[in-house]
């Protein structure tokens, strides 16, 4: 699935630029410095927004194009912010072939945005994950740190409701 980046303001400060520029002196030069770098940042800003992108960038003098192609690549990188209501739905094998698909598009229709996004006010977002470890429960999915098992689309909007 390919990760797309919506249209939610940036809202970095002053202090997080400021440990990015530490965070990227520290390895500037290193071979390999690029992985750490955006882990550290993805903890810093809690995703990898564009204007990240950039100054990591500018600051380890990598292409863009790479940062990037490395960010969207890796499923640990987030290009969006989470929203307040944070929704994850295992598509690991137990749980897709149980109907996982079925979860994501009921979630879809009901929050209006698709999995890899986030709801441009900042509720909402929807992901797609491996496998979470709970396959005993299939089909599963997370609710910010709340785990919902044993699921049939009926259930999703209730499941929503707790949280609107």
């Amino acid at each position: 699935m390919k990760k797309k980046l919506t249209t939610v303001a940036f809202k970095g400060t002053p202090e997080m630029e400021a440990k990015l520029d530490k965070l990227i002196a520290e390895y500037k030069g290193t071979r390999g410095a690029l992985m750490p770098v955006l882990q550290g940042a993805q903890e810093i800003y809690g995703y990898l927004p564009i204007e990240v992108i950039k100054h990591i960038a500018a600051g380890l003098e990598m292409p863009m194009e790479e940062v990037y192609g490395v960010a969207s690549f890796y499923s640990q990188f987030s290009l969006n912010p989470k929203g307040d209501v944070s929704i994850a739905v295992c598509l690991g094998t137990a749980c897709y072939v149980k109907g996982a698909g079925a979860l994501i598009d009921k979630i879809s229709e009901i929050i209006g945005i698709q999995a890899g996004e986030t709801s441009a006010d900042g509720k909402y977002s929807l992901d797609a994950t491996r496998c979470i470890g709970a396959c005993g429960l299939a089909p599963v999915l997370t609710v910010n740190d709340e785990v919902y098992g044993r699921l049939v689309t009926d259930d999703i909007p209730g499941i929503i409701a707790k949280y609107q």
